[in-house]
């Protein structure tokens, strides 16, 4: 008796997570069902509330103009942030914490998202080098440390996901001492 109990409660709550996540989802916008449909056909207001709900997906700027290359170019800001563990004899002595935002092109930008996982593990492998190598003990924050690290992980985003990648930036940095 106990066992079908508890059965029975885990499946009320299973269908009730279901039926509530299906409530607070809503309803699909009209355009998502005919995606042939012109946005006058739906009104401005769908059209605004497609594009805005495709760029809070992902944390990406505007368009701006690159004044070098006269190209469009986007960000692509990573969802978390990178801590990388700083060890000495076997010991954790202190964890980088890292944002890290990369400058790619306006047109690459969405492969640049659709290889979110594997760019993280690129730049995770680079920036554990860095720490391997004592690249964040002193003044890592100097001009030539910075420096270093930048091009240590450009190498390693564009090894990863082409050539698209332009620069990777380098929102926060902190090292917190364990």
């Amino acid at each position: 008796m106990k066992m079908i109990l508890l059965g029975l409660i885990a499946a009320l709550a299973f269908l009730g997570g279901a039926v509530g996540g299906d409530v607070l989802h809503g309803a699909k916008p009209a355009a998502a069902a005919n995606p042939t449909a012109s946005p006058t056909e739906h009104g401005a207001d769908t059209a605004e509330a497609d594009h805005s709900a495709t760029t809070s997906d992902h944390d990406i700027a505007p368009a701006a103009e690159d004044h070098d290359t006269e190209k469009a170019a986007d960000w692509f800001r990573f969802p978390n942030q990178f801590f990388v563990p700083i060890l000495r004899n076997g010991t954790t002595i202190a964890v980088m914490v890292m944002s890290l935002t990369l400058e790619v092109s306006a047109e690459a930008l969405p492969g640049i998202q659709a290889q979110e996982h594997r760019l993280r593990d690129a730049l995770l492998n680079a920036l554990m080098k860095q720490a391997n190598t004592g690249a964040f003990d002193g003044n890592f924050t100097s001009e030539a440390h910075m420096e270093a690290l930048r091009k240590e992980m450009l190498a390693a985003a564009q090894d990863a996901a082409g050539p698209e990648v332009i620069k990777v930036l380098i929102g926060d940095i902190a090292r917190q001492e364990q």
